[in-house]
């Protein structure tokens, strides 16, 4: 860097490999310490606008390259009459480039908080229900009925949350808007900031003779039957939404939506992987030597299974179609089957003397 430059890098604190992040960070936390509406000692002020002119360079791509390929970033240099870091007050609120964005300004004056219209209505909260399937019930698909404890809209004052007879009346607060403008002096001029009325929480109207059932809320709790319908082939971790079936907000805002997380147990059979289905047997040696037609079991019942002569210990054999459904699709998938060989521990006379011929044959 030439001689006499400033070097914004260690203006900042931070290195010349830090991160736009990194540098944004290091910058805020410098500003509110020298703003000079904060710090009255002497030379606050010259270094906020050193920090202000630092940042307003780094920040940007193209003059953060300029600047370490040349050690200075064009006309940048915030000094002359744009005021702290290039803010031209003559343009209103346009010239913020010293700010990165204008938002940045506020959350270094204001600790992020911004004024703005009047909320929307919150919707209700959403609800998690965990519902356990059995092997069977995940591969053929069904109806479940569960029951949830959630708000549901008070049928007494209808989600108005005022006695029977009586309406809610406008915030005197607010006079009915729901909000209240807050003015700041800052070293950038006068801000105007709106925000929720605390007495009316943003509704712009009061309740003074609140209903006995939901006490104002517009909502009671109460346990609800819901019909779930499971999909065929449903797995662990699957997540099932029912659109409304969450929590009421209060007074009457839309419901939230209730979400079943799906477990499905252990099969003391089969071993599941997707669509895949695993299953262990046993046959005599006699059955593996010779070959035979076993019976096994499958989701759909018994099943036949040929075991062809010579047939090794653990040894795979696969039925086709046997497995797990696809989830909403019409395939399936197999059934695969370990199948392994049992060795007898006692044999009687005849059985010794046969395989004795055998092995001498």
């Amino acid at each position: 860097m030439p001689s006499g430059k400033k070097d914004y890098y260690e203006t900042l604190g931070v290195t010349k490999g830090s991160s736009a992040d990194e540098i944004k960070r290091a910058y805020r936390k410098l500003a509110r310490e020298y703003h000079p509406d904060v710090n009255k000692t002497s030379g606050a002020e010259a270094k906020f606008k050193e920090l202000n002119e630092a940042y307003q360079v780094l920040s940007d791509p193209n003059k953060r390259s300029q600047y370490d390929y040349y050690g200075s970033a064009g006309g940048q240099a915030g000094g002359g009459s744009a005021g702290f870091g290039g803010f031209d007050f003559s343009q209103g609120f346009g010239g913020t480039e010293g700010f990165g964005d204008f938002g940045d300004i506020f959350d270094v004056f204001f600790g992020g908080q911004r004024g703005g219209r009047q909320a929307a209505p919150q919707r209700g909260a959403d609800l998690r229900y965990d519902l356990t399937l059995t092997l069977a019930e995940a591969a053929a698909g069904l109806e479940k009925e569960i029951f949830i404890n959630h708000f549901v809209s008070c049928e007494t004052c209808r989600s108005s949350g005022a006695k029977a007879g009586t309406k809610p009346v406008s915030c005197r607060h607010c006079n009915g808007t729901g909000q209240i403008k807050k003015s700041q002096q800052t070293i950038l001029g006068s801000f105007t900031q709106v925000v929720p009325c605390q007495i009316c929480r943003g509704a712009g109207q009061v309740i003074k003779d609140p209903c006995e059932i939901c006490r104002g809320e517009g909502r009671v709790k109460k346990s609800q039957k819901i019909n779930v319908k499971i999909p065929a082939g449903i797995d662990n971790d699957f997540r099932l939404r029912v659109a409304g079936a969450g929590d009421v907000g209060a007074k009457g805002t839309s419901a939230g939506d209730l979400y079943i997380f799906i477990e499905v147990a252990p099969h003391p059979l089969f071993n599941r992987d997707g669509a895949e289905l695993y299953y262990r047997t046993k046959i005599p040696f006699i059955k593996a030597v010779l070959g035979d037609e076993i019976k096994v079991t499958t989701l759909d019942g018994p099943a036949a299974l040929r075991i062809p002569p010579g047939t090794q210990p653990n040894t795979n054999f696969k039925l086709k179609g046997k497995g797990m459904p696809v989830i909403n699709k019409k395939e399936r998938g197999d059934l695969h089957i370990l199948v392994e060989i049992e060795i007898p521990t006692k044999l009687n006379n005849q059985q010794r003397d046969l395989l004795e011929k055998y092995k001498h044959a």
